[in-house]
């Protein structure tokens, strides 16, 4: 009886420092994402809402879906290291700047480079938008998720589903994985107990999904908040955004460019 209790003993320190050995949290690195657009869905949206020239805008979306893909994705990296973050967009192809008239949609652009720093809940935003460039200050949003029982692999982690309300009514999707205990993401999304490696606004037709995570040790200091642009507050940015898009777009804007 001495002899088998001895063994399973054993066997359970050596199950245990096989697993730490192998076990690696990673708290500093970078993660690329890919942003994709339903511009299909999306132009049917904006359509609905346009009561003028109908039979223009008719046409011009024939011509997209000739000569444009359904889906418009985009590039972002998200460097980190503990508590601090730096999200920002990549540089867009040459096939992607196009002059088509749908080409530009608020939702299906890239607007931010986010600083945050989760332990102080400080944010800084640059936004490159109306052929400027914005500074905003402001605090890391506080979203109230409710996690489930669903997962998913991502970029080779395993992930659990949390889901969330956002600006009243924008419902959010989003997948964590506790493999890296930084709690970030993409955009300005945050607040779960692990970095958020996907989500998806489904009745926004737009995903942001983890295709690379590289886990390579980068100083917090190299991280640092941009502070190139013209200081605006939140209230004052909605304010320009309000008075450059029409009524029939302006809600859609003011959500994009508030993500």
């Amino acid at each position: 009886m001495q002899l088998k209790s001895f063994i399973i003993i054993t066997l359970l320190l050596t199950s245990s420092s096989l697993f730490g050995q192998h076990a690696r949290f990673t708290t500093s690195g970078t993660i690329e994402f890919e942003k994709s657009s339903n511009m299909h869905a999306l132009i049917r949206k904006l359509l609905k809402n346009i009561t003028y020239n109908e039979d223009f805008y008719k046409t011009a979306f024939e011509q997209y879906q000739k000569t444009q893909p359904q889906f418009k994705k985009l590039k972002s990296t998200l460097t980190f290291s503990n508590d601090k973050m730096l999200y920002a967009p990549q540089a867009v192809p040459v096939n992607l700047t196009t002059n088509n008239f749908f080409g530009e949609l608020p939702m299906s652009a890239q607007y931010n480079t986010i600083y945050s720093d989760l332990k102080t809940r400080k944010r800084t935003i640059q936004k490159s938008a109306f052929e400027e460039t914005f500074i905003l200050k402001d605090t890391t949003r506080s979203i109230k998720w409710k996690i489930t029982s669903e997962t998913r692999e991502i970029a080779g982690y395993h992930c659990r589903r949390a889901n969330a309300i956002i600006m009243d009514s924008v419902y959010v999707v989003a997948f964590y994985t506790d493999e890296i205990p930084v709690s970030g993401g993409p955009e300005s999304f945050n607040g779960l107990p692990g970095m958020i490696l996907g989500v998806a606004l489904p009745h926004e037709n737009v995903t942001w999904f983890a295709t690379k995570v590289t886990d390579v040790n980068i100083a917090e200091k190299t991280i640092t908040e941009p502070v190139k642009g013209k200081p605006l507050n939140p209230k004052e940015f909605i304010d320009k955004i309000s008075s450059v898009y029409g009524e029939s777009y302006r809600g859609t804007a003011i959500m994009a460019f508030s993500l």
